[in-house]
């Protein structure tokens, strides 16, 4: 069973380390990939700044109506699942996907999960619930809820040239 939570790209947001003065290079495109719509990242990856930090991601609130409330209550489902690809001359490639939740009170503050993905090919991943740590002020110290604010779809920490499409993403669940 899979649920998704957003088609739009109009509500993600593409956004670098440049927001904390690094060096990195980024945009946030809606394309056509092999046949799926999906929103796509391009650009690299600097740690020029030397905290090793440096990132580029896509981003989306996860709320259809932050009016009523701003997060999504997500734990009668497993986990995360999202639809991507990516482009690289290697073999393989690592991406997190970071989530806020109530307690990320800073804005480094995130759970993260990595996955890997292979360049040239669509592919699900399914990030369980288990699997996100908790980093920063707040979730270092707070078990992990899936009451979520943001999902990120992020390439950090390694220099790097960037092409990363995400065409659905939804909640899973295992039956």
């Amino acid at each position: 069973l899979v649920r998704g939570i957003t088609s739009s790209g109009s509500q993600w947001l593409g956004i670098t380390d440049r927001v904390m003065g690094g060096s990195s290079n980024g945009s946030l495109t809606r394309e056509t990939i092999d046949g799926k719509l999906a929103n796509v990242l391009r650009g690299n990856v600097s740690l020029v700044s030397g905290n090793n930090g440096g990132f580029i991601q896509m981003a989306t609130d996860l709320s259809l109506d932050p009016s009523e409330d701003s997060f999504v209550d997500a734990e009668k489902f497993d986990g995360i699942e999202l639809e991507v690809y990516c482009e690289s001359s290697s073999t393989e490639e690592n991406f997190n996907v970071h989530l806020r939740n109530p307690a990320c009170d800073r804005q480094m503050s995130s759970y993260r999960a990595t996955f890997e993905v292979r360049p040239g090919q669509w592919a699900t991943v399914r990030l369980p619930w288990d699997a996100f740590e908790g980093y920063g002020p707040g979730p270092e110290v707070t078990p992990f809820v899936p009451i979520l604010r943001r999902l990120g779809v992020v390439s950090i920490g390694e220099v790097k040239d960037v092409v990363l499409a995400v065409a659905n993403v939804g909640f899973f669940s295992v039956i």
